[in-house]
């Protein structure tokens, strides 16, 4: 192959994990939680065969799909963003990603009130909308930073752009990423930072993510240093912290990413080109918006064959997710531990049925084996299986 697109659906997961229970997610089904919406309409994913996939049949089973379909597993103990994706290229986390319960301990918090030289409000587990909801005013009288974090391992920053311009906000984050390591190396430090006035307050479409480093190679790593394209779209080059990534574009969303990965179909580069789609966890899955996940990933198949026609014969694209967030789960409304759906699709692929993965990094082994890079992955490649 020359060209293969990785998109990640954020959190479009595709039923309970057979651990999930002792993730606090038993039962659990983001795709399922969307489709009783009555709201999806997905022909394109539907066609492709995504009804085919075990546990998805009530999507609607295609007879002829056009896809090689098939379903991961997560072999990492975590159920977020970083290291759902650094599995999908090729890293199995052994142990989970520090989490904060009961708020970061003053270890943390007295060396970050240095550095900054701000106090600290909140700490503790907390909905973002509702954080700058309840300590807005107190952050806009004080210019104390909003310290908050979720069920997964994240050190996030709240900030007023008139009380912390966004550049400083940005610096407050990497001095953070710099001290937040070893037994407190959050997977990732974010900035959130907000604007409008009391009562009504909304966060910006400037959220930064500052990940912690893969502490092994992975398939960007190995891509670039064989020389091939690594074009990185939405949060992928934060995820990765730049690393094995050629080129960059920052994306505020779904419709600005799908719109530069048509920019880059149009292009002949050789390599990888890996996009994630945000908005399905961001506004709606964290949210517990199922309606409004319905909408985007309705969106998401309606814009899929201006995709397909750009691809060429020697193009592969992949269609899978990092992690699910039920938005029909009441238990809490962070990231669920799920199997995440896989579509394979191309002029050459075969739609045959891969079955049920054994761990995301059977995405990172068929990359590099259909690029003809070697790569030493603890995945199994699915390429001699959907190619003839």
């Amino acid at each position: 192959m020359k060209r293969i697109f990785l998109i990640v659906l954020d959190s479009v997961g595709a039923g309970a994990a057979p651990d999930a229970a002792a993730f606090g997610d038993a039962g659990v089904h983001t795709l399922r939680s969307v489709q009783e919406t009555g709201l999806l309409r997905i022909p394109n994913l539907q066609k492709a065969g995504i009804g085919n996939i075990e546990g998805l049949s009530f999507l609607g089973k295609e007879e002829a799909p056009s896809a090689a379909y098939g379903r991961l597993r997560e072999r990492s103990r975590g159920k977020d963003t970083t290291v759902g994706h650094w599995e999908l290229a090729g890293v199995i986390s052994e142990y989970p990603l520090p989490t904060y319960p009961e708020g970061f301990p003053e270890e943390i918090l007295e060396p970050f009130r240095a550095m900054t030289g701000r106090g600290i409000l909140c700490n503790k587990p907390y909905s973002g909308t509702a954080c700058i909801r309840d300590y807005g005013d107190a952050h806009v009288r004080t210019g104390d930073l909003i310290v908050y974090t979720s069920a997964d391992s994240v050190f996030q920053i709240a900030a007023h752009e008139d009380v912390v311009p966004v550049e400083e906000l940005y610096e407050i984050c990497r001095g953070a990423r710099k001290l937040l390591r070893g037994k407190h190396g959050v997977g990732r430090v974010i900035a959130r930072p907000f604007v409008g006035e009391s009562g009504n307050y909304t966060r910006t479409d400037r959220r930064r993510d500052f990940s912690l480093e893969p502490p092994e190679e992975t398939l960007t790593d190995v891509l670039k240093a064989a020389g091939k394209d690594v074009l990185g779209v939405g949060k992928i080059g934060d995820i990765f912290v730049g690393r094995g990534i050629t080129e960059s574009t920052v994306t505020h969303g779904n419709e600005e990413g799908m719109a530069v990965t048509l920019r880059l179909a149009e292009r002949d580069f050789d390599g990888l080109c890996f996009v994630n789609l945000v908005d399905f966890d961001m506004l709606y899955g964290h949210r517990r918006d199922a309606a409004g996940y319905a909408a985007a990933l309705n969106a998401f198949d309606a814009w899929l064959p201006s995709l397909l026609e750009r691809l060429g014969e020697e193009d592969l694209l992949l269609i899978t997710a990092d992690h699910g967030c039920d938005p029909g789960y009441d238990k809490t409304t962070d990231h669920t531990r799920e199997y995440v759906p896989l579509l394979a699709l191309g002029h050459r692929v075969r739609p045959v049925c891969i079955g049920t993965r054994s761990c995301f990094a059977d995405v990172a082994a068929t990359v590099a084996e259909l690029l003809d890079v070697p790569m030493n992955c603890p995945g199994t490649s699915f390429g001699k299986e959907i190619l003839p």
